[in-house]
């Protein structure tokens, strides 16, 4: 019992200690961004209560907008105060998923820079179901989530194919093909069949009521089922890296494609069965963000998700657990930073500065034990592909 403790303790002692050191550095940038703390650096004492000040009303914002408000609370039910929480889940499904086809690539050796684009196509095959057909709620749900999938894993398993046959790096073509998906986007809302009726800007017809994630929590509050689909999603890879021969091969390839191969394993299969699987997630990521919070399809319906997933799985260390959690934090920065730049007047860029130095600390283990004076802390295998170190 107390050997599986050390081993939880030290999985999550290094992440904790490198969000910490992140908080402590953003709190700093916060405070002297903060105009009037600035003028008091003259007065030791003085600077040093208002920067602490100025750091701890920044941060009680960021906790309001993203897991608790307290003036929802007194307005109405205590449960009305943790929807900032249900927002903040909102945001981290798509970011789950998509998180999850970036880890599930780094464990095959692999370096999945197409989240982006394969988000797009899943985006892009929920939203013509969506709007396209009229069917029963259930079954129009089904097909829009299925049809993402099967897009974005096409799109994703032409990588992998390439890759397989031409030895073309992943990397460069992910890349490249994530320009191509954008483009193709904006381009395909300008054609009859996805230009919404009279309308100049590119933008789809809204989808039907039938094909939305269906809410579980009332009409007031967006959280929807994506958050359960996300966290299936989760475990299904959980399950097939650590339960099934084919997450055998996915490791073993990912390890040493050369081992792998001469074991009988065929390494061109497993590069585009896992590039498949990881375009599949990605898609049910857009496909979640298009029925269950925007509802149309927009030129900016990723926003980020796919590069911030990229972030998410690197601060998960490709565990699909660790990356649930890590996207679940991020969802809560973002949500956060909103209400933390309306109350306090910080920039939202602080965020992002913060979601920086976090993924700074975490991929730099060396750094916080040195930091913390720690000696017999393990910080971890590091996360590593081959696509990435050639």
């Amino acid at each position: 019992m107390k050997s599986i403790f050390s081993k939880i303790l030290a999985k999550i002692s290094l992440p904790f200690l490198a969000f910490a050191l992140a908080i402590f550095s953003g709190g700093i940038l916060i405070a002297f961004s903060d105009r009037t703390v600035l003028p008091l650096i003259g007065s030791p004492w003085k600077f040093f209560t208002a920067a602490v000040h100025s750091a701890g009303n920044a941060y009680l914002a960021l906790f309001q907008g993203s897991i608790f408000d307290s003036n929802l609370a007194k307005n109405g039910s205590f449960l009305k105060g943790f929807y900032p929480l249900t927002e903040s889940l909102l945001i981290a499904a798509p970011l789950i998923l998509a998180g999850l086809s970036v880890a599930l690539a780094f464990k095959a050796g692999l370096f999945n820079i197409g989240a982006q684009g394969q988000f797009i196509f899943g985006a892009i095959g929920a939203s013509y179901i969506g709007f396209a057909y009229e069917l029963p709620p259930i079954l129009h749900v089904l097909l829009a989530l299925i049809t993402a999938m099967v897009f974005s894993a096409i799109w994703g398993g032409f990588v992998g194919l390439l890759k397989a046959k031409t030895g073309a790096h992943e990397v460069i073509v992910t890349i490249m093909l994530n320009y191509v998906a954008s483009f193709f986007l904006l381009w395909l809302l300008k054609t009859k069949v996805f230009l919404r009726p009279r309308a100049i800007n590119p933008l789809a017809p809204p989808v039907h009521d039938s094909a939305k994630l269906p809410q579980f929590l009332g009409s007031d509050i967006r959280l929807n089922i994506g958050i359960f689909l996300a966290l299936i999603a989760a475990y299904f890879v959980w399950w097939i890296l650590n339960r099934s021969t084919w997450g055998f091969r996915f490791r073993a390839v990912g390890a040493n494609a050369a081992a792998a191969r001469t074991a009988g394993i065929s390494v061109a299969f497993v590069t585009t069965a896992v590039m498949s699987i990881s375009g599949a997630l990605a898609g049910l990521g857009g496909a979640v963000q298009t029925l269950g919070s925007q509802f149309e399809l927009t030129p900016d319906v990723a926003g980020s998700f796919g590069f911030d997933a990229i972030t998410v799985a690197l601060l998960g260390r490709a565990n699909p657990v660790g990356t649930v959690f890590a996207a679940i934090l991020f969802g809560a920065l973002r949500a956060g930073g909103l209400t933390m730049q309306a109350n306090t007047q910080n920039p939202v860029d602080i965020v992002l500065v913060i979601q920086a130095l976090i993924v700074l600390f975490i991929s730099a283990p060396a750094l916080v034990k040195y930091i913390f004076r720690l000696k017999g802390l393990k910080g971890g295998a590091s996360v590593a592909s081959k696509g990435w170190n050639g």
